[in-house]
């Protein structure tokens, strides 16, 4: 990794992370020097996010760091974590794929595993069919199960293929051959032959981006990028400019879903491993935050303004899966287990046919965005229920940088509390709740439905709207504490400069643990190991800042789900292999409560996990202060709550003059410029060493 500190200004100085969600985009600021950290809030561009990022970073380099001049020139290093991908994938706007596969497989894109995705919903849809039927194409060409070719590439179908693609117009192809992962010769040759039949295509062959076993798995998560693919690229093609233009000198990284970030003309070609781009850093600046305030089991919650996610954080470690659905869609690729659901503070607010009230999935976005914004919007959201309560300021929002229409957003709750028969207080409160249960139902699904409890957690909100929501999110599930870091709105940009590089190899070879297969597995493990070695070198990451973590996805035989067992370091003997039969046998015991002890045992997938460390952002920590937190009070202002039925005087704090040791009850409001947090009655707050705003709910 080249350590770049000489610029046409003199010395480069600052770490910047840059979240650009469907709302708004954040920039995240850190002095190496000083230590001094930063934060700074814009309102995003849907039409063209490149310039919503570019006009953030030079407004935050100019107001925040004080560059006048050439202020990206200043910059060190630039993280950005993006939503572009989720938001296609959600919203169905990728590109046009064709899909190229073995003869006899051309509808297990669509057949898959033959499950419901929700097995007593009758009315439960599958996600839409990601390549339409006339774009998949049958070739001969079959190889076995070891590797051995059956029955020879048909060169001249692939061509014809490629004529009737470019005939298509599709924008991206997508290669998937029966046994790939074994023996990728089959596919290079189909690539080959179509990059002269249709240049300028995106082409992503499923050896390339998941060489695993499992057919339609590798199937999905291939044509998965291929869809994202041209839609990745012409972003980082807008964007890329746009920072040059700046004075950037340092190349830009982008994050993946596991929470490492790689260059961005890598993230171009493996999109599908961008998905949880945006969330995936939040969640790696909460495990920082957490460990530092002794909250090891803490439950993360993301509100942004299009959707929240959820994580579950268990002995101060987010759960990594290697697997994951995401929006419906089998992704074979590492990232943070983490789940989503869309409702966030522009989600819209309806009544359905029968009549009930329902809030989302959609999203009003940052252009018309909520009722409020006045600029077109006139479906009441989120966040027109809460100017509405006066949970948010009713007159302006990011500081008094961005003024709303509290008369606009009544007039539109208004007008559904009429369809609805209710008072319009109680249809704003309606809305509030709703979205609450929405949010409560996927931690449900991250917590109760695996076995944890989450009245044992803690749970830690951050987004712009998370700390607005966390209170009544953590009333409907019973969890006692809520932890507001000291910048919420901004903490997924905040987290892009606690992360480090990161790439993962994988390698499926399936063979007993046994000492006959021995140099088998040494050499799945050597091939793991080069390529991770390979990753080092073209990231120029120096020997002292590489860790290398090689794992072994492991099961009995005739089990269909495998444990993923550590690999220890050096070559493999006889003794590496006692050690992973000793570490799967325990890990089996403790996720089933057994183990058979004289029964075969398989290595499946081989892993290598490569990271590049960085210098990261450093919590700084104060002692605690006086307990009165009179100095913090900026005002008052009347706010209607559920538990009054009425508007209630409730005071207001600034969160930059709360420090350490400052205790205070609800009913009460803190507000800063990235988010406001609302502390009803009966709920009690104070501030942490390290500036985390901790509220006690009690039992």
């Amino acid at each position: 990794m080249k350590d770049v500190t000489d610029t046409a200004d003199g010395l480069a100085q600052w770490r910047v992370g840059v979240d650009s969600g469907g709302t708004f985009t954040d920039i995240c600021l850190f002095d190496e020097t000083s230590g001094k950290m930063d934060v700074w809030k814009v309102s995003s561009t849907p039409d063209d996010p490149s310039r919503g990022i570019a006009c953030g970073v030079e407004e935050a380099m100019r107001e925040c760091a004080g560059a006048e001049t050439d202020p990206a020139a200043a910059v060190a290093y630039l993280g950005h974590g993006t939503t572009v991908a989720t938001n296609a994938l959600i919203t169905h706007r990728g590109a046009r794929v064709g899909l190229l596969t073995t003869a006899g497989f051309r509808d297990l894109l669509e057949i898959g595993r033959q499950k419901r995705p929700d097995l007593y919903d009758i009315f439960a849809d599958k996600p839409q069919t990601l390549v339409p039927r006339a774009l998949r194409f049958e070739v001969p060409e079959r190889l076995l199960h070891d590797g051995s070719v059956e029955t020879a590439l048909d060169e001249d179908a692939v061509r014809r293929a490629g004529a009737g693609l470019r005939a298509a117009g599709v924008e991206a192809v997508a290669i998937c051959f029966l046994y790939a992962f074994v023996n990728p010769a089959h596919e290079q040759r189909a690539r080959a032959i179509l990059e002269q039949e249709l240049p300028g295509v995106f082409l992503c062959a499923s050896h390339e981006i998941a060489p695993e076993f499992r057919e339609f798995e590798r199937l999905s998560t291939a044509t998965v990028n291929a869809y994202l693919g041209p839609i990745m690229q012409r972003y980082i093609r807008r964007l890329t400019p746009r920072l040059d233009n700046l004075g950037l000198t340092v190349p830009p990284h982008l994050t993946q879903s596991n929470g490492g970030v790689v260059r961005f003309e890598v993230a171009a070609e493996t999109p599908v491993r961008a998905v949880l781009s945006g969330p995936s850093t939040g969640v790696v600046a909460a495990q920082v935050i957490g460990a530092a305030a002794g909250a090891p089991d803490i439950i993360t919650f993301d509100m942004g303004g299009t959707s929240s996610d959820v994580a579950l954080m268990a002995g101060g470690q987010t759960a990594r899966t290697h697997e994951s659905q995401v929006h419906g869609y089998p992704i074979k690729a590492p990232m943070l287990d983490i789940h989503t659901v869309g409702a966030g503070g522009g989600s819209i607010a309806r009544i359905d046919a029968g009549g009930l009230l329902k809030v989302g999935p959609d999203s009003a976005g940052a252009d018309p965005g909520p009722v409020c914004y006045g600029r077109g919007g006139a479906e009441p959201t989120v966040t027109d229920a809460n100017i509405v309560l006066q949970v948010l300021n009713p007159t302006h929002l990011l500081g008094g940088r961005m003024e709303v229409r509290r008369d606009l957003a009544l007039a539109a709750i208004d007008r559904m509390a009429e369809r609805l028969g209710m008072d319009t207080m109680a249809t704003a409160q309606g809305i509030i709740s709703v979205v609450t249960a929405n949010m409560a139902k996927a931690i449900r699904v991250i917590s109760v439905q695996r076995g944890h409890d989450p009245r044992a957690y803690a749970l830690m909100a951050f987004g712009g709207a998370g700390p607005l929501h966390a209170v009544r999110l953590a009333q409907e599930l019973g969890m006692p504490r809520v932890l507001i870091p000291r910048t919420p709105g901004t903490l997924c940009a905040m987290g892009l400069l606690l992360t480090d590089l990161r790439a993962e190899f994988p390698l499926t070879r399936l063979m007993p643990l046994e000492e006959a297969s021995l140099a088998e597995i040494g050499a799945a493990a050597a091939a793991v190991t080069a390529e991770a070695e390979g990753w080092f070198a073209a990231e120029e990451i120096a020997a002292d800042k590489r860790g290398l973590t090689r794992r072994v996805d492991m099961r009995y035989e005739g089990q269909n789900y495998e444990l993923s067992i550590d690999l220890p370091a050096g070559p493999v003997t006889s003794e590496t292999l006692a050690a992973l039969r000793q570490g799967f046998t325990e890990a089996h015991r403790r996720m089933y409560g057994f183990a058979v002890e004289q029964e075969r045992i398989f290595c499946v997938t081989f892993r290598a996990e490569a990271v590049g460390l960085v210098q990261k952002a450093e919590l700084p920590r104060a002692a605690l202060g006086p307990e009165a937190a009179d100095r913090a009070i900026i005002g008052a202002r009347r706010v209607w709550y559920p538990e009054t039925s009425c508007f209630t005087e409730t005071t207001l704090y600034a969160r930059d003059r709360l420090r350490p040791g400052m205790r205070f009850d609800g009913p009460a409001i803190v507000e800063q410029m990235d988010t406001t947090t609302l502390i009803p009655p009966g709920v009690s707050a104070h501030v942490d060493e390290i500036d985390n705003l901790i509220l006690e709910l009690g039992q």
